[in-house]
């Protein structure tokens, strides 16, 4: 181990053969450029080898110099992935949630106090993101997906099924909502990444509507838009469900179409993380199991309404 070199000295000589300069490897460093050539002579002393070769003002990075500088490039990498690793490291009061932004701001969220209630020496760190990481290599207790449930090496279990209906701000067309299925198509749509085929045929309605106007592949900014009655947005029901019953938003027509992907929870295999993971599940499971059963009950009201 003694033979390494110091670190600061290999991170001036990989920036130099890199950048192709001293001046901008000095900038990058923020260092002095004198700074970095005292290293890079440290260093070929170190070494007995030269690495750069001078030219002018300049320098140039020699052959041996060119390799070693893949090798070192690879080596900083490792340490810096070892140590960006071992910094987002959940602790053994800490459960790290990967999820949708949007399930976890409009779903996950408003119900998290209750768990912390339940279990107030686990602190939860919310991980939201639309990339499915790889959840054996990433510091994640758990996540929550939405897919066809075919993630490899990992435990899921299938939390819920969703639907699609159409949602309006109460005070959309200074009120006055559309109540047919023709008079939603005919309205201003915000687009979400949600077909509305589904919908439509559900509607019987034999359209393609246009994808013209304000779209967003991001749900939350969508609904935000329905919110400040710019439009009206085709979602799905786990993210309009609490609005709605606050008022914020009204759902238009009663037609809805099943959701073609569920909502999961994965699991890895994590020995450190299993009392974590199985009082999250188990609150998860509970808040679910509520959850269908207030929309059963809606449905069943809507159902013998007059």
């Amino acid at each position: 181990m003694s033979s390494i070199p110091p670190i600061s000295c290999l991170r001036s000589f990989e920036a130099v053969a890199r950048l192709g300069s001293v001046t901008a490897a000095s900038r990058e460093l923020h260092v002095t450029h004198s700074a970095i050539s005292q290293q890079i002579k440290v260093l070929e002393e170190l070494l007995g080898v030269t690495l750069f070769v001078r030219e002018g003002r300049g320098v140039r990075v020699s052959e041996d110099g060119r390799l070693y500088a893949l090798q070192i490039r690879e080596a900083l990498g490792g340490i810096d992935e070892a140590t960006r690793m071992i910094k987002t490291q959940p602790r053994s009061t800490e459960l790290v949630v990967a999820v949708l932004p949007s399930f976890g701001l409009n779903w996950l969220l408003p119900r998290l106090p209750r768990f912390q209630q339940l279990h107030p020496h686990i602190n939860v760190r919310l991980q939201a993101g639309l990339a499915v990481s790889n959840l054996n290599r990433e510091s994640v207790d758990l996540a929550i997906r939405m897919g066809k449930g075919d993630w490899e090496g990992l435990e899921q279990q299938v939390l819920f099924h969703d639907e699609t209906l159409v949602v309006a701000s109460p005070r959309f067309n200074d009120g006055v909502l559309p109540r047919t299925a023709q008079e939603i198509i005919d309205s201003r749509i915000v687009f979400s990444m949600e077909s509305w085929q589904p919908w439509c045929q559900a509607a019987g309605l034999d359209v393609d509507i246009p994808r013209t106007g304000l779209c967003s592949n991001d749900s939350n900014l969508v609904l935000q838009a329905v919110r400040l009655g710019q439009g009206i947005a085709l979602e799905r029901r786990s993210l309009v469900h609490d609005a709605i019953q606050r008022g914020e938003l009204v759902q238009l027509g009663q037609v809805t179409a099943p959701y073609p992907y569920p909502y999961w929870q994965v699991l890895p295999d994590r020995e450190h993380s299993k009392a974590k993971q199985a009082a999250f599940s188990s609150w998860l499971a509970a808040e679910v199991e509520a959850y269908l059963d207030e929309l059963a009950t809606q449905e069943a009201a809507l159902a013998i309404a007059p």
